[in-house]
């Protein structure tokens, strides 16, 4: 493992200008009702980086006002489909204007390195792969055997208002995939971000206004889960929850939800199997495997955390993946030249280090990495190196639970059939990754692997046309695809008795 210094020759992003960030409502910056802010923390350093106006349950009751004035008698309810696309189309452009400055707010933010690229198509393609969709939906005629004289058809039309509540790991793809099937379905929105990473969201904020959107449609209310976030899933007058993040949130919102039966899309946790058969490559398998689980730091839903290697090449395998995590770069998120940035926080560096230590008691051994990084530059950071279990088995709390940290457990396995079982022995279902030549061995392993996603010889890529979401304990619903949009109609049928 190497790592780089925090010096680091890279501008200070125009959005962080010294001044408290406020909320974004009805198409204005407002502080929050109670005058509260909190801190947002660079990972790679500890600094503060800004105040965040902290919202609670009256900030949510102006936002939720908006939007539904945006939605039953504002602008927004008049627009034509053409126009939606339009401003939805005009978004995406002004995205991949300041896409450098997105880029830079997320490293400093939340610990992303800023020298690497997402996987997959570029943030502002999901915007305009959605700006497709707002003139191509429609219901249908449909014949009834109740009369000749009835005539009878459907409508497709917005669910309503949105409060779309995205994570920490990638804010502004993030909201991507939220905000762009809401638009192009009609409705109005509430975005609330993570409190480790609004400012990606706020700048979106400010875009979409220049983008001409009207006011009240997409709205952003910065704060916490257990204030903001609750109000929001508790609301009378949000007709939709669309979530991401843990599993333990997804049912808290469901409980939230009963009061008025909102629709819920809900991603949540995952702890995906990763499988190497012996006839994989083996050159692409390691690096594939490795990123599936170390990228973005480890802090992934869909993360490869738990590898199976078919026996004949287990060692090997091992051995290379340990070599090929001690030869990732760890360090500042603004060094072009970083590939593993720090965790996202302090609490998240607690808990990643805590099942450390947690493998370690159960009897794992670690083959690389094992232990955060306090030397010399990095010390002040919250950085944790890529690590490598072996030794593990399928009970252990570092096989079974999500880490959200680059913490792999590789185990052996001997044949498919056992290995699609214990694959299955989750109370997850997201991803999952299968690595070999055998075509037919490919297609066996993808159909009785219970995951949302199964990706062949390769793992984490994503595009907006194809439908992302999970099974079992890791939700439902689908974020991406047209399934998405669906998500965020609903169907009225009509009856004409033309007699």
């Amino acid at each position: 493992m190497t790592t780089t210094s925090p010096a680091v020759d890279s501008a200070m992003p125009r959005f962080l200008d010294g001044r408290p960030k406020q909320l974004f409502i009805d198409g204005d910056w407002t502080p929050a009702a109670s005058g509260q802010t909190f801190q947002s923390e660079n990972p790679s350093t500890g600094e503060v980086l800004a105040e965040l106006a902290e919202g609670d349950h009256a900030d949510v009751d102006r936002a939720v006002a908006a939007a539904r004035r945006a939605f039953d008698d504002g602008p927004w309810s008049r627009f034509s489909p053409m126009q939606r696309q339009r401003v939805m189309l005009k978004l995406a452009d002004l995205i991949d204007e300041n896409i450098a400055e997105f880029g830079l707010l997320d490293s400093m933010e939340m610990g992303a390195p800023v020298g690497l690229g997402d996987f997959g198509s570029p943030p502002s393609d999901t915007m305009r792969y959605y700006a497709g969709w707002p003139t191509k939906l429609h219901g249908e005629t449909v014949g009834n055997s109740i009369s000749e004289s009835m005539f009878t058809y459907t409508l497709k039309q917005p669910v309503g208002v949105v409060a779309a509540i995205v994570p920490w790991n990638g804010p502004l793809i993030s909201a991507m995939w939220k905000m762009g099937p809401a638009l192009a379905a009609g409705c109005t929105m509430i975005l609330k971000p993570a409190e480790e990473a609004g400012l990606s969201p706020l700048l979106l904020g400010e875009l979409a206004m220049e983008a001409g959107f009207p006011p009240g449609v997409f709205n952003v209310v910065t704060g916490f889960g257990e204030t903001a976030g609750a109000a929001l899933s508790a609301h009378p007058d949000v007709d939709k929850i669309g979530f991401t993040g843990s599993t333990v949130t997804g049912q808290a919102i469901m409980r939230a939800a009963v009061g008025n039966l909102k629709k819920l899309t809900l991603e949540l946790g995952g702890k995906s199997p990763d499988i190497i058969f012996a006839d994989a490559d083996l050159d692409a398998a390691v690096v594939g495997a490795g990123m599936g689980v170390f990228g973005n730091t480890g802090q992934m839903c869909i993360a490869g955390s738990r590898i199976y290697v078919e026996r004949p090449i287990y060692q090997e395998f091992i051995d290379r993946l340990a070599e090929f995590a001690g030869s990732l770069r760890v360090g500042h998120s603004l060094d072009p030249q970083t590939q593993i940035g720090p965790v996202v926080s302090r609490g998240q560096l607690e808990r990643v280090t805590g099942y450390l230590e947690i493998g370690r008691q159960e009897g794992a051994t670690a083959v690389a990495g094992g232990a955060r990084l306090t030397e010399g530059d990095l010390a002040k950071g919250f950085f944790v190196p890529p690590t490598v279990f072996v030794d593990a088995h399928d009970d252990m709390r570092i096989t079974t639970e999500e880490i959200f940290g680059p913490v792999a457990a590789v185990m052996p396995f001997d044949t498919l059939e056992e290995v699609v079982a214990r694959a299955n022995r989750t109370q997850f279902g997201l991803g999952g990754g299968v690595w070999t030549r055998d075509i037919g061995k490919a297609h066996k392993v993808a159909r009785a692997v219970r995951a949302g996603t199964i990706w062949v010889n390769t793992y984490g890529v994503v595009d907006p046309a194809i439908p992302f979401g999970g099974m079992k304990m890791s939700g439902w619903g689908k974020d991406l695809g047209m399934q998405s949009v669906e998500d965020y109609l609903t169907v009225k049928a009509v009856w004409i008795n033309t007699a």
